[in-house]
């Protein structure tokens, strides 16, 4: 009895306990939930940038190929150029300017290219601080003080990798718009060069028109003066005239008649080129023709060497009358363009014969 009215005097400090260790507990869940989500967060974001970067390094690619089409297309159009008008080089030295600026685009985009590989390298350096971040995140799971301890220096951390991001971030954008204006100044070049193909076209089409009229009004005064020779003839854009009125058999010497003629044709020539602009190339191209026979003397081994020689004659003779001996050439062929391929006498003699022809050089 005296032991029941005793009061209970001790004090019951396990609830005190209990609420203590269940606060820490929450705090301990709480700091790990938030490197966790910050640990989410920052791989989300990286994983992000390594496909902008992939995108990025394909549209590089992309216009690298683009580049190297156009400098093919560049050189494929200036040779073109050069084998169809000699007299485009103005035309070709800005198609070579063009060549280099986009040479040094190409030079400015493996810059870029670089820039983007300092890029990837700091990103890999981000990569490595994240995986040290993690192994702190582990080690903090080990002990609260040192979670404590760990969770300023990693908030630190991803402030400082936010703030790298972000930097990354204007690096990027810088290097979209720079290839944006690589884009513009592609789409511009290809916009010069279809404009200087245009003018090329023009000039070359201008050049061949104004050389036919010249071309048409010699031929129109060269048969009023050679209309008493009816041996003399048009076949299509050249006159052919029989060797018989210039030279002897088996001879490349001129004769009195093929003088009187010759002196005719350049008299016409020379009134007609005198009209003629002096930028306008052009040439009077002499053929050489033979018959079939063959031929084998000590000065002429061939019918080459004969109607080459006889070429070579008639230009000498007008060289002489006044022409321009840059605007003369010889050319012999032999029995090998026969007019006649009959096996005849009268085919023998239309196919020994001279041919006349104004054209472009």
């Amino acid at each position: 009895m005296a032991s029941r009215r005793r009061p209970t005097t001790a004090l019951n400090i396990w609830p005190g306990f209990v609420d203590a260790l269940s606060a820490l507990l929450l705090l301990l869940v709480f700091v790990v939930m938030i490197f966790t989500l910050a640990q989410v967060f920052l791989a989300q974001t990286l994983a992000n940038r390594d496909t902008q970067l992939d995108s990025l390094s394909a549209q590089l690619a992309d216009i690298a190929a683009a580049l190297r089409l156009e400098q093919t297309s560049n050189e494929d159009l200036r040779s073109a150029l050069q084998d169809s008008q000699d007299r485009g080089s103005e035309l070709i030295e800005a198609l070579d300017a063009l060549q280099a600026q986009s040479d040094a685009d190409q030079a400015r985009l493996a810059a870029e290219r670089a820039n983007n590989a300092d890029l990837e390298a700091q990103l890999s350096q981000r990569n490595e601080r994240l995986d040290e971040l993690g192994a702190r995140l582990d080690a903090s799971r080990q002990s609260l003080d040192e979670e404590r301890t760990l969770s300023a220096s990693a908030r630190a951390e991803v402030e400082r990798l936010s703030a790298a991001i972000a930097q990354l971030r204007t690096q990027l954008d810088t290097i979209s718009a720079a290839l944006a204006r690589e884009e513009a100044l592609r789409a511009e070049r290809e916009t010069e060069l279809a404009d200087l193909g245009e003018r090329l076209n023009i000039v070359l089409a201008e050049r061949v028109n104004e050389l036919e009229q010249y071309r048409s009004e010699f031929f129109g005064r060269l048969r009023q003066v050679l209309v008493d020779n009816p041996d003399i003839r048009i076949e299509g854009d050249r006159f052919v005239l029989p060797s018989e009125l210039f030279f002897d058999s088996a001879s490349a010497t001129l004769g009195d008649s093929g003088r009187v003629e010759l002196t005719k044709v350049a008299a016409t020539l020379t009134d007609i080129t005198a009209e003629m602009p002096d930028d306008l190339n052009w040439i009077l191209r002499i053929d050489g023709h033979t018959d079939a026979r063959p031929i084998s003397t000590e000065r002429f081994p061939s019918n080459w060497e004969l109607s080459t020689a006889r070429a070579v004659s008639v230009v000498r003779f007008l060289a002489d009358q006044g022409i321009p001996p840059e605007r003369l050439a010889a050319t012999g062929f032999g029995e090998h363009h026969p007019l006649d391929p009959a096996n005849t006498e009268a085919a023998f003699q239309r196919n020994r014969r001279i041919e006349i022809k104004l054209t472009e050089r």
